[in-house]
């Protein structure tokens, strides 16, 4: 009989739902009940179907988990895909990215690339992304029309960039955007100091103040190399974690990204604080910038989120492979098989990344309340049979081409692995474009 409650929006019965919180738990046969945007409910088959729901999706051989967190990325960066691969992190920055980047990128660029990278994404079973870019109202638009969730984070360099002349610009403009989408439900606006060896003392301590003063997060390049840690203390004689924790940068809301460079101090720092860590192991190994020591960060309490980087050094937004990448350089920098096992990397991927956004009590794992931030994967193919552990098989076994189907906060994105909002093969078109644009006038 019927249960005489408000009828559920949608009703999902998978095979397979993981949670992710609590920890480590796979409920077999289970339905998640959503109203309004948000779970309402979380039980067994019988228990759910005795819910009245407008619409009631049987999920066969299918993972529902939290939707995917790509904590962070440069999302209009998918024009440069392949562009200047091979080669060092300076090299190309300073010699390639850099100089394109004068070149190319325009309000066209960014809404173009942005459109790609958030329908990657939405394919890819990510739910909600970080982007730190020009031209961040382009980009906020573009999240607002697709229906995915973000984090922008404005970038903050000391020398002019596509669309600030000033240090001092890009930090109006952060601020006018942050009391422009203060209420959006879905975007969330950082500040983004571009890295501790691209933005002064002087510009850090205005960041600080102004962030502090409206609670916001501080998403930042550091310690993505050797070379960057050398260089800081051949100049000044400190560490940039420790001159950021000297300025008063560190804390729960400071989102420290790559951190391939970890003394014991800098650990201490790290847990002391709260900070987080985004490790970013695809572009790290690409650019040959070092290691990530996630087991270690995370047995001292620090959390860890996962990250692409942007596609010019990655080359994909797929945050499932760069899980599993994460899992396995994990046993080898721990010497340890035991290091991030899969239900830990999936914990990185979902639940670690809401917390590092600042989102946790809103997104990052299927509860009571949460917004309906939900992926269902595919584990009915024949490379994952046969099905022992559906989240080591996910983590392991399992691509991006598994997304079935996809919710933002209960909106359908993705159905049937077709894209619900988005024109496929328009996007596809405008990339062709613009690639055949920017080949026919380089050097």
């Amino acid at each position: 009989m019927p249960i005489a409650t408000a009828p559920l929006d949608l009703l999902l019965l998978p095979t397979w739902l993981v949670p992710v919180e609590p920890a480590g738990v796979v409920l077999k046969d289970h339905g998640v009940g959503i109203r309004d945007g948000r779970i309402v409910f979380i039980g067994p088959r019988a228990a759910a179907l005795k819910h009245t729901a407008h619409e009631t999706r049987e999920l066969p051989d299918m993972l529902l988990c939290p939707g995917l967190i790509n904590a962070h990325g440069h999302a209009a960066m998918t024009l440069f895909r392949g562009m200047s691969d091979d080669l060092p992190l300076m090299t190309w920055l300073q010699d390639h990215i850099w100089p394109a980047e004068g070149k190319w990128v325009d309000e066209a660029f960014v809404r173009d690339g942005t459109d790609l990278a958030i329908a990657e994404q939405l394919k890819g079973g990510i739910t909600c992304f970080s982007d730190m870019y020009f031209y961040p109202k382009i980009a906020c638009d573009r999240v607002h029309e697709s229906g995915i969730r973000a984090q922008v984070a404005i970038p903050i360099l000391d020398f002019p960039i596509p669309g600030a002349s000033t240090a001092d610009e890009s930090l109006r403009q952060a601020v006018e955007l942050f009391g422009d989408l203060k209420f959006h439900p879905r975007i969330k606006i950082a500040f983004g100091p571009h890295a501790p060896y691209t933005v002064s003392d002087e510009n850090l301590e205005k960041i600080r103040v102004v962030a502090d003063e409206l609670d916001a997060a501080i998403h930042m390049h550091l310690h993505e190399t050797a070379f960057e840690v050398h260089q800081a203390l051949e100049h000044n004689g400190e560490r940039p974690l420790a001159r950021l924790s000297r300025l008063g940068l560190l804390g729960p809301r400071f989102q420290a990204v790559h951190m391939t460079q970890i003394s014991d101090d800098d650990l201490a720092m790290l847990v002391e604080s709260n900070s987080s860590v985004i490790h970013c192991p695809e572009s790290n190994l690409k650019l040959a910038s070092g290691f990530c020591p996630v087991e270690r960060l995370w047995q001292a309490g620090v959390n860890v989120a996962v990250g692409t980087d942007g596609a010019a050094s990655n080359n994909d937004l797929d945050v499932l492979g760069e899980t599993r990448t994460a899992a396995l350089l994990a046993k080898a920098v721990a010497g340890s098989a035991t290091a991030l096992d899969a239900h830990r990397a999936l914990r990185m991927a979902t639940l670690n990344g809401a917390r590092a956004l600042g989102l946790e009590s809103d997104i990052g794992s299927i509860e009571i309340g949460k917004y309906a931030d939900i992926v269902a994967f595919d584990l009915s193919g024949l490379a994952q049979q046969p099905v022992y552990d559906p989240v080591s098989q996910l983590i392991y076994a399992t691509g991006r081409d598994c997304v079935q189907h996809l919710w933002v906060g209960g909106k359908q994105l993705v159905e049937d692995r077709r894209l619900t909002r988005l024109d496929e093969q328009q996007l596809v078109s405008t990339a062709k474009a613009w690639g055949e644009r920017i080949a026919s006038q380089a050097h």
